[in-house]
């Protein structure tokens, strides 16, 4: 596939409409299946060139008709092969009965498949479109896949992952490889679902791809092709205060770490001033440890108000170790109030949690000048309803929050899902599990108002953000902490 395209998600709907829009324009859709089945079994010989049987496992619907087209062509090709099938397969229909039909090797019941040694497993039962829990006889040959040790080759997703949300429903194949086709979907990414899949092929089986964009829905795999063109750039011309001002609020004297972490992120995401705004009695700390960065005195509401009298003061960063209370609410209000850009974070979301629409009354107007980048618990003190419903997947949470709140939101994790006010969204896939350290969030957060001070729209600032933690994290290996993960900022992508 061209690279630009390999950044498409497409839910498991949306691939279905984009079958039948490719069959009603003439289209051979058995070709197609043809097509997605001889490349399973091209993946499974070139990964399992040893392998002393393959099993293919085929269920009733189409993902079955690619099992039953990779079988045929895995004897073809000189292989052992056995095919075990859910259901009658004289129920098949269209094309997954013209698979059936033409493949030579005589199927058996799912439930009487045994393992063997050097056997790999073809995973061809649901695929993607799956959303209920598997029944019970796909349930007992998954355990006994897992517990005899058996690699499994998935087609399309591994069966028991939902495609939509990545949710196990009931159980599921653990796959080392899955073969998909034309795009990636949401289950492919979304935790848990992105631990079963291993390496996933994306394989273009010659559907057009104006078809595909035709039933978009605006979701994609973070990367730099979804905002690099609006990330500020440099030339001779630049100066500090073009490259914009950025402020982070400091907690109190015992806490003011993670708003340095902010600051300094902040600063080598490229703002061209960083201020922390400091309690008083939390100066001297800050001091001790500040340099690039600039520090200031604000204690209360109308120290902010003298502090934004100076309209170049654009951006803010408010929660990374700020406490929670009404100090938070009356400091993101005046924010508000005065039209700035804010990232808020942690502490800030959290002071919140009693009366959520006040928040978003605040930022309720204009395009979007609020980031919230809350983890699981804290989406929830701000979202209770869209988190405690269990019909919507990650994207489908951020989403709606995001246009509830007239914000971008991240909804951290490993799976970090950024969305827009108007529908986009980004699925993040480049973090490492390093990157669950102390004071990782704050970093995060700095990047983000870093990204926001120089200009960057609220959703790319808050999407490259993500991108550029994760890409941060990998320069600096497995031993980093949020101080060492800094200095491997690269934001020229």
């Amino acid at each position: 596939m061209a690279k630009e395209r390999d950044n498409w998600l497409l839910t498991p709907s949306a691939m279905g409409e984009v079958d039948a829009a490719a069959a009603a324009s003439g289209i051979d859709s058995f070709g197609l299946m043809e097509k997605a089945g001889q490349a399973v079994a091209a993946a499974v010989l070139r990964l399992f060139p040893g392998g002393e049987r393959f099993v293919v496992l085929c269920g009733p619907g189409n993902n079955g008709g690619d099992g039953y087209v990779a079988a045929r062509a895995l004897r073809e090709a000189g292989a052992v092969v056995a095919v075990f099938h859910l259901g009658d397969p004289a129920k098949l229909k269209g094309d997954a009965a013209t698979a059936g039909s033409r493949c030579p090797i005589p199927g058996e019941p799912l439930e009487t498949w045994r393992a063997a040694e050097g056997d790999v497993i073809v995973d061809a039962i649901f695929g993607a479109g799956l959303a209920r829990a598997v029944p019970p006889v796909v349930a007992d040959v998954v355990r006994r896949v897992d517990e005899a040790g058996l690699p499994v080759v998935a087609v399309d997703l591994p069966s028991g992952i939902d495609g939509r949300s990545g949710a196990v429903l009931g159980a599921a194949f653990r796959a080392r490889h899955t073969v998909t086709f034309m795009t990636r979907k949401p289950g492919h990414l979304l935790l848990p679902g992105r631990l079963y899949c291993g390496a996933v092929e994306t394989v273009d089986i010659g559907i057009p791809f104006r078809l595909v964009e035709a039933k978009g829905e605006r979701l994609f795999v973070n990367g730099p092709e979804e905002w690099r063109t609006a990330m500020p750039t440099a030339d001779a011309a630049a100066h500090k205060f073009r490259r914009g001002h950025l402020t982070v609020f400091s907690g109190p004297a015992a806490a003011t770490g993670a708003a340095r972490l902010a600051a300094g992120a902040g600063l080598r995401a490229g703002a061209g001033l960083v201020t922390v705004a400091s309690p008083t009695d939390a100066l001297t700390a800050n001091a001790a440890h500040l340099t690039a960065v600039m520090l200031k005195a604000v204690d209360t509401e109308s120290d902010l108000a003298d502090y934004l009298r100076d309209e170049r003061r654009t951006t803010f960063v408010l929660g990374p170790g700020f406490g929670v209370g009404p100090r938070a609410r009356t400091f993101v209000t005046a924010l508000a109030t005065a039209g700035r850009h804010l990232v808020l974070d942690a502490d800030g979301i959290t002071a919140f949690a009693e009366d959520p629409q006040a928040l978003f009354s605040a930022f309720a107007d204009g395009a979007p000048r609020l980031v919230l980048t809350p983890h699981e618990g804290e989406f929830a003190r701000l979202f209770p309803d869209l988190a405690a419903d269990p019909a919507l997947s990650k994207v489908d949470r951020a989403r709606q929050a995001a246009a509830r709140a007239n914000a971008a939101v991240v909804y951290k994790g490993a799976d970090s899902v950024i969305a827009a006010p108007d529908g986009r969204a980004a699925i993040n896939e480049n973090a490492p599990a390093s990157l669950a350290t102390a004071g990782s969030g704050d970093v995060l957060a700095g990047i983000i108002g870093g990204l926001l001070a120089q200009g960057v729209p609220a959703f790319e600032a808050a999407a490259a953000g993500v991108w550029l933690h994760g890409d941060a994290a990998q320069r600096a290996g497995a031993g980093l902490t949020a101080e060492t993960l800094i200095n491997h900022i690269d934001r020229w992508h």
